[in-house]
């Protein structure tokens, strides 16, 4: 059983943004790996650890990531987690991709992977802290031409059936789905609860090496990427204003005719 996890590298999200020429600021210091993709590699360690001694031997969790040498800081903390390798595509005709710019990349490092030996399965977390955009599990899906199992609650593989099902959770209903593998399934933060690394992995990941590959190994026209092919592109960022001072109103009997006020002169009601 192969198993490639999508991860993405993004600025902590109790740290303020930052953006320069429309693009967010991106350093080791202030950048984590996604809280959502841990969830996904989860999955796929625990679909490892469910075969058989014999498979486990043979299998391989991948995390593929596209980012420059800050996002070592994301798949290092993969390698405390248990995955046994990690790939960074770094190029600087990257900067600036956007979904499709993204999802065509990581198809290719998933089919120069392909060329060592089949991926059965494809994860990733249900969203990107940083974008929020939920796009890339579905566009990831489509150009790589193979079925989806998306925002799943629940993951599970039966390897000698080949078949990958999934449990979403709906508002007033659970839907069961699934497919044939290999498959591209993303999980939400209620499919598990992420393992803490232990010391003998944190120690391990410090020198763990991590494979390094530029658009030219993928194939891939630099034409077609960042803001050259971007089909959207940042106008303008500012900012967000500085919240009002907090009014603080010592209730001496008059305090709901101060909070109606209130709710009247901003228009709350």
């Amino acid at each position: 059983m192969r198993i490639v996890v999508a991860v993405k590298y993004v600025p902590d999200i109790h740290a303020d943004r930052r953006f320069d020429e429309g693009r967010v600021v991106r350093s080791s210091e202030e950048g984590t790996l996604n809280e959502l993709d841990e969830n996904a590699i989860e999955a796929a360690l625990k679909i490892v650890e469910s075969l058989p001694e014999d498979e486990q031997s043979s299998s391989e969790v991948v995390v593929l990531t596209m980012a420059g040498p800050e996002s070592d800081t994301a798949i290092r903390k993969a390698y405390q987690m248990g995955v046994g390798r990690g790939v960074r595509v770094s190029d600087e005709a990257l900067a600036g991709s956007d979904y499709f710019g993204t999802v065509s990349t990581l198809a290719a490092a998933i089919r120069k992977l392909e060329e060592e030996g089949p991926v059965d399965l494809v994860v990733t977390g249900m969203a990107a802290l940083d974008g929020l955009g939920s796009v890339v599990p579905v566009l990831l899906a489509a150009e790589l031409d193979l079925p989806q199992l998306t925002l799943a609650g629940k993951l599970e593989v039966d390897a000698d059936a080949r078949t990958a099902q999934v449990t979403r959770e709906l508002d007033d209903a659970l839907e069961v789905l699934s497919a044939p593998l290999p498959a591209v399934v993303s999980v939400t933060d209620h499919a598990n609860w992420p393992r803490f690394p232990n010391f003998k992995l944190i120690m391990a990941a410090r020198t763990q090496p991590i494979e390094v590959w530029s658009l030219a190994d993928l194939g891939i026209d630099p034409a077609t990427v960042g803001d050259a092919g971007a089909r959207t592109h940042i106008l303008s960022a500012t900012p967000r204003p500085p919240r009002p001072e907090v009014e603080v109103v010592v209730d001496k009997g008059e305090g709901g005719r101060a909070l109606a006020e209130f709710l009247i002169r901003n228009e709350l009601v």
